[in-house]
């Protein structure tokens, strides 16, 4: 089985996470700053500038829809992030056109694998140009956007479940979501919606999240400012073997149908780094491993699949880099032997 996998890749001790809650789906929320399919890695030289952004994202959302039966897909955001500084929906929706040519195969294995409508239909726009001036964060009356205003109704839903937010881009939407409630509402509804919410971010991509962190104490946020690098193939101490371009190509790329084919082979200008980049996986495998038991998701400290973190002020319930990349890559093993599995599902 794929937890029998999980438990026998890696040095640690048995789960510990409660069995009852890691079998409940996770709501959640990937933003990103989806570029697309034809991207050019950022410091190309040439190219318009909304094709030069992160190819890692394309990986990472490629691996993401392989792991849809996992959640309840609630929200695909298109943010602007820091690279071409654009959100274009119809990017992640190009990619969802592929995926629509897989997903029967995959619903073979699981049928709790949402269909190419459904997700489209939570696919939503955010904005351009999010980065505030001297460090004040771009937020207001006049800036709301399809993406806030559906976060703000995904967290109303009545469910006792949180909501988790993948930050791959900036957390800009998020950040507006929560300046409306917080001008909108009273100081008690402002909690209980941010009780509901909880946020992993990857780097800082944008200056809303100093304003999270600065505003928002009990608001849940792990922010990975180096951790996600343990995703790398040239990750130093990691073992190359198990995600560089050539098990790339035997896994995901060749083989494996359109959607493979489009899962970027190199994310920089450097070809001696070719193969798994994928910074913004960690965010949705640190649930992943909670699903298979291994870690209780309310508990950042705990070692994951997505990292191991440390909470530097008890006052506040912000999670910041513990152990770094080693906590991602010490898994390796596991998460590729699922990865490959799951991509074989695609074929008919």
């Amino acid at each position: 089985t794929l937890f029998a996998l999980s438990c026998s890749a890696s040095d640690a001790t048995a789960p510990h996470a409660d069995p009852v809650k890691a079998s409940v789906k996770p709501r959640v929320i990937v933003m990103t700053d989806f570029p697309p399919l034809d991207v050019i890695p950022v410091k190309a030289s040439y190219g318009p500038p909304e094709k030069r952004s992160d190819p890692d994202d394309v990986q990472s959302m490629v691996r993401f829809l392989l792991y849809a039966n996992e959640f309840d897909v609630e929200g695909l955001i298109a943010s602007a992030g820091t690279r071409a500084y654009v959100a274009r929906k119809q990017n992640v929706l190009d990619l969802l056109n592929i995926y629509d040519q897989v997903d029967e195969n995959l619903r073979k294995h699981d049928p709790s694998y949402p269909t190419a409508d459904q997700l489209r239909w939570v696919t939503w726009q955010g904005r351009d140009g999010t980065y505030g001036k001297n460090g004040v964060p771009n937020l207001g009356n006049d800036k709301d956007t399809e993406a806030s205003d559906a976060i703000i109704r995904i967290v109303d839903q009545p469910d006792d479940r949180p909501v988790w937010v993948c930050v791959w881009g900036g957390p800009y939407e998020v950040a507006q979501a929560i300046w409306k409630v917080q001008h909108t509402r009273t100081p008690a509804e402002l909690e209980r919606f941010l009780s509901k919410l909880r946020i992993y971010s990857i780097a800082r991509q944008d200056n809303t999240l100093q304003w999270l962190l600065d505003s928002f104490p009990n608001l849940f946020i792990i922010v990975s400012d180096n951790t996600y690098r343990g995703m790398f193939s040239y990750a130093d101490g990691g073992d190359p073997s198990l995600n560089d371009i050539n098990w790339v190509y035997e896994n995901i790329r060749r083989g494996h149908g359109l959607l493979g084919m489009m899962y970027p082979e190199n994310t920089t200008m450097d070809r001696s780094k070719e193969g798994v980049r994928e910074g913004d996986t960690p965010s949705f495998l640190y649930l992943v491993s909670a699903l298979r038991g291994l870690n209780d998701p309310e508990k950042p400290d705990q070692e994951s699949w997505g990292g191991q973190f440390i909470r530097p002020d008890p006052a506040k319930n912000h999670w910041f880099d513990g152990p770094g990349p080693e906590s991602v890559y010490k898994w390796r093993a596991a998460v590729q032997a699922e990865f490959a599995q799951r991509a074989d599902w695609m074929l008919p």
